[in-house]
């Protein structure tokens, strides 16, 4: 056994220092390892020695073994074989089906997928950059190209190799897809912090502190957390965030997690992708500012967020690197012809370069982050990063673990095995249970939680590098109102009980979820 796990460390090492020469890092790295070696602090005599002292000395032991992290968070393994492959052809149709709805759409609005901006377009978006609220758009003929509720209805269609759904059958449940998924008990260890109701931020801040010198748990843990995030050492500040984060240290160590502290680098980067927006006129503009519209501009939380939300999300849709990082999970992405180029290599590009065409909600991923940074280039990295590890997993159909098929799944299991009740009174009503939540997983909760409330789950998601707290939350908020939804016999009337979540305190749900009997 032992032979086994050192031949698989020696060939996942391998492995890293083949990709590291290919990571944006590394040239940087590389030229500050020359400039170290050549300094008076590395001797000839101890050579290796003295390069290792004088790495950690400089920080630069913490930025590799950071590297290493972020490497390995993003090796995670998906479920694979023969009897998921009508999964992936699902995922297939799906997008599919939303390139014809899109291609469908300029159709009908006679307009190309993308073109050149004249020059006054360009000089007036240039002149509003940072007022894009005011941009002149007449969006009226737009419409989102899908909704939770059209995915809602992909995902209950999935059949499984097998299984035929009897003619007049109810699509009702997942339970003949053949995921793997955690019980509670298996949750319970997973997140020992929640079962065993420990002292987190979140539940009570006005809890004593254990230890002397503090008023109380919220000072202890911000003393805690400032010395966590002078380290800058990724493993440990994710460890932090088990326990909650204090509001002015989150987006420091969100960054230190992630691995998206601002370089100059990703600053000329982030520059390109502007003046991608400012040169090209592509159609999913016209979506993510009909999004932004009928979403975070109408949100009392969010509403004042509006221009950088534009801002953001435009880049994004420019980012060629969020198709290269996620390859294997979008497909082939369409392409266009920008309309206006010269006959030649430059004038056709994958559309959008991003491959991600936004729906109606997609711009909720971003939101929160805007209470987390002012400057739109750290906003933007740190929200990439969240969506190129996580949220890119709530809107496409796979076999992954931590993908929405196994969300929904895990869900319906931990409803249907401690709550019978409710799942009875569901069955009886005829309303699928994942209907009613099913918006809530899609957005991560964003928009239907409060910001304060809403970060606090996201601090779970990146500290446990899982997704599974969302059905979890889920399953703890239908139960909490059990009593009020078993009162009522339609789907409205149980979507109006669960509509307001302002009240929620997503911690103290989710430990006594974890602690119930």
């Amino acid at each position: 056994m032992d032979e086994i796990n050192e031949k698989n460390i020696h060939q996942n090492a391998l492995k890293l220092a083949e990709e590291i020469l290919h990571m944006p890092m590394y040239k940087p790295f590389f030229n500050k390892i020359q400039e170290l070696v050549a300094s008076s602090s590395v001797s000839k005599n101890e050579f290796k020695e003295t390069v290792q002292s004088s790495m950690k000395e400089r920080g630069l032991e913490t930025e590799l073994r950071n590297t290493v992290f972020q490497w390995m968070s993003s090796k995670q393994k998906s479920e694979k074989g023969d009897r998921f492959s009508y999964l992936k052809k699902a995922n297939m149709l799906w997008e599919k089906r939303i390139h014809k709805s899109l291609n469908s759409m300029c159709a009908d609005l006679g307009i190309p997928l993308g073109k050149l901006r004249s020059s006054a377009d360009k000089e007036e978006m240039t002149d509003k950059w940072n007022e894009l609220s005011t941009y002149d758009l007449d969006l009226s003929k737009y419409r989102p190209v899908y909704a939770s509720k059209d995915f809602l209805e992909v995902l209950l269609s999935l059949s499984g190799p097998g299984y035929e759904r009897l003619e007049g059958e109810p699509k009702w449940e997942f339970s003949h897809i053949p995921l793997k998924v955690k019980t509670l008990d298996e949750l319970r260890a997973q997140y020992p912090e929640l079962s065993r109701g420990e002292p987190m931020l979140g539940v009570n801040p006005y809890l004593a502190s254990t230890m002397t010198g503090f008023s109380s748990l919220e000072a202890e843990h911000m003393a805690l957390g400032i010395q966590v995030a002078a380290l800058q050492y990724a493993p440990i500040s994710k460890e932090y965030l088990k326990k909650g984060c204090p509001k002015c240290l989150r987006a420091q160590l969100w960054a230190q997690v992630l691995g998206t502290n601002v370089t100059q680098q990703n600053i000329n980067y982030y520059e390109t992708l502007k003046n991608s927006v400012l040169q090209n006129d592509l159609m999913v503009d016209k979506l993510i500012f009909k999004d932004v519209q009928l979403t975070a501009s109408n949100d009392d939380q969010y509403f004042v967020f509006e221009d950088l939300l534009y801002q953001v999300m435009l880049c994004f849709s420019r980012d060629s690197e969020v198709q290269s990082i996620l390859k294997s999970v979008l497909g082939a992405p369409m392409s266009t012809t920008i309309k206006g180029k010269q006959l030649g290599v430059d004038c056709t590009i994958n559309f959008p370069p991003s491959g991600v065409i936004p729906f109606h909600g997609f711009t909720m991923y971003a939101t929160p982050f805007c209470y987390l940074y002012d400057d739109p280039i750290k906003l933007y990295f740190t929200f990439r990063a969240f969506y190129t590890r996580y949220w890119h997993r709530l809107h496409t159909i796979s076999t992954h673990p931590q993908g929405i098929v196994s969300l929904c799944l895990l869900y319906e299991r931990l409803l249907q095995a401690y709550e019978p009740d409710l799942w009875s009174h569901f069955r009886n009503l005829n309303v699928e249970p994942i209907r009613i939540v099913l918006k809530w997983l899609v957005r991560a909760f964003s928009g239907h939680l409060p910001p304060e409330q809403l970060l606090l789950l996201w601090d779970l998601v990146l500290a446990r590098d899982s997704l599974e707290p969302l059905p979890l939350l889920a399953v703890a908020i239908i139960s909490f109102r059990r009593e009020n939804i078993c009162q009522v016999r339609t789907a409205q009337n149980i979507e109006a009980i669960l509509a307001d979540l302002s009240t929620i305190s997503v911690m103290t749900l989710l430990q006594l979820s974890l602690m119930k009997e």
